[in-house]
């Protein structure tokens, strides 16, 4: 069943630094719930308790732990865009700030890989949500997309689609292998994700391409 959206505001716009501490610390005790509990079993009885604050006081500034969910995930949707932003604009060698890039998706999903997985897998997404989602995604990929058309070690015909490329072949490998390997297996996989990218990307002699049966193209 899909939340309403008015479910999901929150009740309570801070303005005061008590309240906005308050606020803070519900999500923080929000994020430590749900990385240990799941999506399922994280309660706002739970949060309420972790946060050293009455069920009441909780319901003051959130509806329901939906309303939680979604502004950690708005937060951590603001902190995507920032390290995105700084790791594209470094003046920086194509090698180079793939492998900043690499680096900051990494570090956005080992800070809490646990959580991360509730925010993307388990938990239900309401539309402004995926909408939101969806301006992230393509923000980075015009991002990487402008890289590549000013690189002029870049040999790649369409940038816009190799950006396309670039950011979910980063993003899903990231998300697949954070969490299950040791800290030099991890730095062994931004490595090699950027020798494989930068291969693709600047590769002078390219295959033909096919037609759409299979034949290759004259």
């Amino acid at each position: 069943m899909t939340t309403p959206k008015k479910a999901l505001e929150p009740r309570k716009n801070p303005r005061q630094q008590r309240s906005r501490r308050t606020r803070e610390r519900i999500l923080a005790a929000a994020a430590r719930v749900f990385a240990e509990h799941g999506y399922a079993a994280g309660t706002t009885d739970r949060i309420a308790e972790q946060a050293h604050l009455s069920i009441g006081s909780l319901y003051q500034y959130f509806g329901n732990k939906d309303a939680i969910l979604l502004a950690l995930a708005q937060e951590h949707l603001a902190e995507s865009e920032r390290v995105i932003d700084q790791a594209l604009d470094a003046d920086a060698t194509l090698e180079d700030w793939l492998t900043a890039l690499a680096e900051a998706v990494h570090t956005l999903h080992a800070r809490n890989p646990r959580l991360h997985r509730v925010i993307f897998d388990e938990a239900p997404r309401p539309p402004d949500l995926l909408d939101r989602f969806h301006r992230v995604e393509m923000r980075a990929i015009e991002r990487v997309a402008e890289r590549l058309r000013t690189d002029p070690t870049v040999t790649v015909d369409d940038p816009e689609l190799a950006a396309r490329i670039v950011t979910a072949t980063i993003e899903s490998l990231t998300h697949r292998f954070v969490g299950h390997g040791r800290p030099e297996q991890m730095r062994r996989l931004i490595d090699e994700v950027v020798v494989m990218l930068t291969s693709y990307l600047a590769t002078v002699s390219r295959p033909r391409r096919r037609s759409p049966g299979g034949r290759h193209g004259r």
